[in-house]
């Protein structure tokens, strides 16, 4: 019999914050496939018994290939088991969900994607501030700024970036913010832009800094923690009305 994958977002790591959903998942689950960043607390939730296999990628260290990933997702499922596979954040977005989709639909196994608390929501929540305001933040803009190779992406939309009334939240772009920042500001970005950068967030090991994106790429250059964070910059960063 052909088992079935639950695409589980784990949101940003408190256990608090996943949906009913996704907690009755885990908790029923024979395998569960786990990201590096939705392990910890939430893998208390499985069962007793139940297989815990990490396969996170994390940036500058040895991590298991995506097509390995897929491969071990339709193994497990053509054994019967109930798969989960613990997303962190909101599972569609930058985890490479639509590669084990297709994986998953060619070996005819079926799946259900559970959505959760995205990391950019749980920051905004952490640091007191909205992403959009009426008058002076209409658009939310979500990019990452690593691409397979750690390298800030070519092809980015500089202009659309720059745009002082947008507020632009920066997935994996620790190590390449300096850059980034640097063409933001000669697309014509204000070097006092607000930014904040949100590490561990949800975490015991939370920070929370507040910058300017010209101040935040300077620390970056020479300074950065090995703890998991995202960089939201605009007019509602700072947190001030």
């Amino acid at each position: 019999m052909t088992g079935f994958v639950s695409f589980v977002s784990a949101g940003p790591g408190d256990p608090e914050l996943l949906t009913l959903r996704a907690a009755q998942r885990i908790g029923l689950a024979d395998a569960i496939l786990y990201d590096d960043l939705s392990s910890g607390p939430i893998l208390a939730l499985a069962r007793p018994g139940a297989d815990l296999v990490g396969v996170g990628k994390r940036a500058g260290r040895a991590s298991p290939k995506q097509d390995h990933v897929s491969r071990l997702l339709v193994d497990y499922a053509l054994t019967g088991a109930q798969v989960v596979r613990l997303k962190s954040g909101d599972s569609g977005i930058f985890g490479r969900l639509e590669e084990e989709l297709d994986a998953l639909r060619a070996a005819g196994i079926g799946f259900e994607i559970i959505p959760g608390v995205t990391s950019a929501s749980a920051a905004a929540a952490a640091a007191g501030i909205p992403l959009t305001r009426r008058s002076a933040a209409q658009r939310v803009q979500f990019i990452t700024a690593a691409d397979t190779s750690g390298n800030l992406p070519p092809g980015l939309n500089l202009p659309a970036l720059a745009d002082p009334m947008a507020t632009t939240v920066v997935f994996m772009g620790k190590r390449t913010f300096p850059a980034l920042a640097a063409a933001l500001i000669a697309h014509g970005l204000p070097p006092d832009t607000p930014a904040l950068l949100a590490e561990a967030v949800s975490q015991p090991e939370q920070t929370l800094q507040r910058g300017t994106i010209a101040t935040l790429a300077a620390q970056l250059a020479e300074d950065r923690s090995p703890l998991p964070g995202l960089i939201i910059f605009g007019p509602l960063a700072t947190g001030a009305p």
